[in-house]
């Protein structure tokens, strides 16, 4: 800062810092008419000192190293220091198609960079979570003995990954800035905040990594139990079926297959009254889920706990929720010189309502991602849940609440998130339940055991088992775990979500194309539905005209095939013996940080299995060949739209997240923020009318028109919560909403598009939100379709 202090201090004059004499720099034009018009004719002087000037400018053009590479690119520069000037916003609004063009090349540079940088991280904390899984197991690579230690070392390695992520990013970032071209220096003021946002990033993701290890290892860690039980069993079934092979040899007879079936009846109603079947206990969901709120909510006191202590969390998230509370209050005013005209957002209630029902669906969905991987419950995702629903209420400060609101709300989310967890808990109990597992292969035990009687080779017939029952289903779970991340980032190359503008845009103009009023309606009042909705249109319609899944799908199934075969060649170099297990253990061990292999299937298929290792290897050879053309069919029969509803993560919810910005909207007409980078001023490109945000007059109940972005230009004050109920002016608007930059509509032309909807949907909109129509200006009504769709360019700066 001293730096550049001392820098402004060496300026001392206009020519210390610009090109200008006070000979050729000054310029007086008379007056365009020579008397009063219509019927003056043309002052020639006026043409004579415009000409002049003109020419004059050329010859300086041509005389200095001007910055502006053409005529057309020196009349933007002319027209928006012209604008800025008259209208006495020079400082903050200076802003024209070229800085709005070197801002959008900036976003869509530091856009790939982080889809890049997301796209990485998700690939290591997969291929980390199947180390977790396969921990303890014949397939483990790692030399710890203790999860605890696994856990750390892994943590350790994702921040030395993150570091250099975030290194990389800012290097990128500064040798963006050192180029010569894209007017790069007209956004040198937003380099910090895309530094910020680098860090902010890492930070972000740091947090959800460290988060995604800890759920996977807790989940590891109640599955060795299970498996331990199982392994157990199968080996007291494996000794009792040697032992019964044995009494059947010795009767030096040739028994049938239905005599075998019988003595197997036998043997197995024995074996198994001698098993200890104890029942897995169940975790209560609700008590863990209960305790983890209580300690979230121990910082906002006693009231907190008085609340919590009213409802019990069983009785919570069964219903819609609808919030009401005399305490909520929000109150905007506008005034208009001396003369005060009232206005207010519908219902009290309404502001903290749309909130609540955002946070709700955040959280739905991330309970529903973790009830479709079908595994255990841990008691992270609760903690995840809580600080999101933290996250987002800190983030909208700007709508009061209240500690009514936030126990009520987090009652709710945790009472629905808890009845689900508890019976995603009960399912995986029962389905990995050792008794249930143990009667699932008794058929498979006895088929065995009458193969090994029989002296009959099983070579095929293992390795169809080995294929069928462990690698498959692997190989799917692979596929299914990346094919998300392969749609997400394949749509991210697409122009219309290159950027959270080129997304807007997109939104905007296919809203303009359709000209549907209930489109609007849902977009403006459920803003996050409705694009998510969008979303996943565009996806579906994306991939119905390319064949791009079908490549993603025999990408990533070539790549385990490749990785198969190249672990039984190496199971077969190292192995010189003519032990099966070892050989199959080797295998798996050469898959462990790809695939996850079914210790319950292992196990059960290692029993009995007295095939030749020599043949098992070439038959798994041919069986695989046949698993992948198997699956290719497979992936054929099922159209996208199961695919997607399959898929563990949901492409749109990604896409989502990564272009619908910061979620702050504009203090005053509620459109959404269009700045790249996480940590940076919000700005929207597009205002609106603020009676599309449901505010009315008190006095007329008629939806208002003004808007925010030409608000700012004017003589108007406002006053609401943020300034204690007292009178502020909206070109001061900075004092109170200092995170916001507005750019002015000087022109009047930048919002026609709202206009238009506006003027088109009056009626429509005044019914829906039970208020009076707003007077429409003549001017607006004579806004066309293509005007509107001319502005939304402008706005965007679209070419």
């Amino acid at each position: 800062m001293g730096r550049n202090i001392g820098h402004i201090l060496e300026n001392k004059s206009f020519t210390d810092v610009m090109e200008y004499s006070p000979d050729t720099g000054n310029w007086y034009i008379p007056g365009l008419w020579n008397g009063n018009p219509p019927m003056a004719p043309v002052n020639a002087g006026y043409s004579e000192a415009v000409y002049e000037l003109k020419k004059h400018i050329i010859q300086l053009l041509g005389n200095c190293e001007s910055s502006a590479n053409d005529v057309m690119e020196f009349k933007e520069w002319v027209t928006s220091l012209w604008t800025a000037v008259k209208y006495e916003n020079f400082i903050f609004s200076f802003r024209n198609s070229l800085v709005a063009d070197a801002y959008m090349r900036l976003c869509t540079e530091f856009n790939k960079w982080e889809w890049e940088f997301k796209r990485e991280m998700y690939t290591w904390v997969t291929n980390a979570e199947t180390r977790i899984s396969n921990f303890g197991t014949v397939a483990a690579k790692s030399q710890f003995s203790d999860m605890r230690e696994f856990l750390t070392s892994l943590k350790g390695n994702a921040s030395t990954v993150l570091c250099t992520w975030e290194t990389r990013l800012i290097k990128n970032l500064t040798e963006y800035f050192k180029q010569t071209e894209g007017h790069v220096y007209l956004v040198e003021g937003y380099k910090e905040e895309f530094s910020n946002s680098a860090k902010s990033l890492r930070k972000e993701m740091e947090r959800s990594v460290f988060n995604q290890l800890t759920a996977a290892a807790e989940i590891r860690q109640g599955m060795a139990q299970i498996d331990k039980i199982k392994e157990n069993h199968q080996k007291e079934i494996e000794n009792a079926v040697c032992a019964l092979l044995n009494r059947c040899r010795m009767k030096k007879v040739q028994m049938s297959d239905k005599e075998l079936d019988n003595e197997f009846d036998k043997m197995w109603s024995e074996t198994l009254k001698n098993l200890s079947f104890s029942e897995q206990k169940t975790t209560n969901v609700f008590t863990s889920v209960s305790q983890y709120l209580r300690i979230n909510l121990s910082h906002r006191g006693s009231r907190a706990c008085e609340l919590l202590s009213q409802k019990h969390l069983q009785d919570c998230g069964k219903e819609p929720f609808k919030y009401t509370s005399e305490n909520i209050r929000h109150r905007a005013t506008h005034a208009m010189g001396r003369v005060a005209k009232w206005f207010n957002i519908q219902d009290p209630n309404t502001a903290v309502q749309k909130l609540a029902d955002s946070i709700i669906d955040v959280c739905t969905q991330f309970v529903r991602e973790k009830v479709k991987k079908k595994s255990n419950y841990c008691e992270t995702y609760i903690q995840e849940i809580l600080h999101m629903i933290d996250e987002k209420l800190q983030k909208n400060q700007d709508v009061d609440q209240n500690i009514e609101f936030e126990v009520s709300l987090k009652q709710h989310i945790c009472g629905f998130a808890a009845r689900e967890f508890q019976k995603m808990h009960e399912d995986f109990i029962q389905t990995n339940d050792p008794y249930r597992c143990l009667m699932n292969n008794k058929k498979k035990f006895c088929d065995d055991f009458i193969d090994v009687f029989h002296e009959r080779d099983q070579c095929q017939k293992k390795a169809e088992e080995f294929t069928n029952r462990c690698l498959k289903p692997a190989v799917k779970d692979f596929i299914s775990r990346f094919l998300g991340a392969d749609i997400t980032v394949e749509m991210s190359t697409c122009e219309q979500f290159s950027t959270r503008m080129s997304f807007q845009y997109s939104v905007l103009l296919d809203l303009l194309s359709k000209a549907y009023f209930k489109n609007y309606l849902s977009y403006i009042c459920s803003y996050e539905k409705y694009v998510k909705t969008w979303i996943h249109n565009k996806i579906v319609e994306h991939f119905s005209t390319v064949s791009k899944i079908s490549e993603f799908e025999d990408r990533r199934l070539q790549s385990c095939m490749k990785s198969i075969n190249d672990a039984i060649n190496k199971a077969k170099t190292r192995n010189t013996d003519s032990e099966l297990g070892r050989f199959v253990e080797d295998i798996c061990k050469e898959l462990g940080n790809k695939l996850v292999i079914s210790q319950d299937a292992l196990g059960a298929f290692m029993i009995l299995n007295n095939a030749d290792k020599e043949q098992f290897a070439h038959w798994l050879t041919e069986c695989v060949k046949d698993m992948a053309q198997d699956l290719r069919k497979a992936f054929e029969r099922l159209n996208f739209q199961t695919k997607l509803q399959r898929l563990p993560v949901q492409p749109e919810n990604k896409l989502f997240n990564q272009l619908v910005g910061c979620g702050k909207q504009c203090p005053f007409c509620k459109a959404p923020c269009d700045a790249g980078g996480e940590e940076h001023k919000h700005f929207a490109s597009l205002h609106r009318p603020e009676g599309l945000g449901r505010y009315r007059w008190d006095s007329t109940r008629k939806l208002v028109l003004d808007i925010c972005s030409s608000l700012i230009v004017s003589d108007c004050r406002f006053r609401c919560s943020a300034t204690n109920d007292e009178w502020h002016p909206y070109k001061s608007y900075r004092d109170i909403f200092p995170d916001w930059n507005i750019p002015p509509d000087v022109s009047l032309k930048a919002s026609d598009h709202w206009k238009f909807i506006m003027a088109n949907y009056n009626d429509n909109f005044a019914k829906e939100y039970n208020a009076e129509p707003a007077d429409i200006p003549e001017e607006w009504k004579k806004i066309t379709k293509e005007q509107a769709e001319e502005s939304l360019k402008k706005s965007f700066n679209v070419k």
